[in-house]
């Protein structure tokens, strides 16, 4: 028999996870604009402290050939090899308290067994919600505050937070079927989907970053360390800002969105905060071009240090 606990281990050093604590799950794959998730992953197991609780089998859950391992290659020999990694922490936030943290890759393959031995490993260890995030990229300015589509059964939230309450049809994320099972079951559970401007998508962009940790602390309390995002955020946004200034056609596309996002913000009547009246939005091939310099100086930046 295929058993969900068959798709992963509990560590032999595992601490004895006490009951009542919050489960944030972050894993990329489907989509990941701005790196958001990556950062945060980076961040949360990079920054606090963590024990390793279980750990998913690549084997039975990865496309190795589609998501290949990293080596380390030194002149004439293998010195590392990095495979991805699907596992469930135990982590301290800045305030020592205690919570869950999945994290890694979206499985590529056994959906329905990973999402079972998800909502079993969350009674298991008696969760007292579940909170997800994503990111993905939308027609949005840059020098707006990045919005959040909230889903789940947090009504609370959803009233505070969600910006965009479409109603839609859209490929899923797995953590969207961890959901809808843990929603079923009655237990508490809150998705937050970050709309970040689709020009800046294929960027490391710290707002994002810092825009999921926040709602993560909206959602369950805990408090994560972000000074440091923040200011690398602050100045990544001067760059943007500076290639835009010099470009008349780009200020006539980040404008008309700007125009769009606020018109929808005050609550008029247009359909979407990413069109206006006419249905159009500024292309993603339109931005990307010309932000392709400031991209190439980044990058160039970036090697020299």
């Amino acid at each position: 028999m295929n058993h969900p606990e068959d798709l992963y281990t509990l560590d032999d050093a595992a601490p004895t996870v006490p009951a009542g604590l919050h489960l944030v799950a972050a894993l990329t794959g489907f989509a990941d604009a701005g790196s958001a998730v990556a950062q945060i992953t980076a961040s949360i197991t990079g920054s606090l402290e963590t024990q390793l609780v279980a750990e998913f089998d690549p084997d039975v859950l990865l496309d190795w050939r589609a998501r290949r391992p990293v080596i380390t290659f030194e002149h004439d020999h293998i010195t590392a090899v990095e495979p991805p990694r699907l596992t469930l922490h135990l982590v301290r936030d800045e305030l020592g308290q205690p919570f869950l943290f999945l994290s890694g890759y979206e499985p590529d393959f056994q959906w329905n067994r990973f999402v079972q031995a998800v909502t079993d490993l969350a009674e298991d260890l008696q969760v007292v919600d579940t909170t997800w995030v994503q990111a993905i990229p939308m027609p949005v300015p840059h020098t707006r505050a990045i919005g959040v589509t909230v889903s789940g059964t947090r009504a609370d939230l959803v009233e505070s937070m969600s910006v965009w309450k479409p109603e839609t049809q859209a490929p899923a994320n797995v953590l969207h079927l961890v959901e809808h099972r843990l929603a079923g079951l009655g237990q508490q559970v809150t998705g937050l989907v970050l709309l970040v401007p689709h020009y800046l998508s294929d960027t490391e962009f710290p707002d994002a970053a810092v825009a999921a940790l926040s709602g993560i602390s909206a959602a369950t309390g805990l408090i994560f360390p972000t000074d440091a995002m923040r200011e690398e955020g602050r100045e990544f946004l001067a760059r943007v800002d500076e290639q835009v200034a010099g470009n008349a056609e780009l200020q006539r596309l980040v404008g008309t969105l700007e125009q769009r996002h606020d018109t929808y913000m005050e609550g008029n009547p247009v359909a979407s905060p990413l069109t206006g009246a006419d249905g159009q939005v500024p292309t993603a091939d339109s931005i990307a071009a010309e932000l392709e310099r400031f991209l190439a100086d980044r990058r160039s930046a970036a090697e020299d240090d």
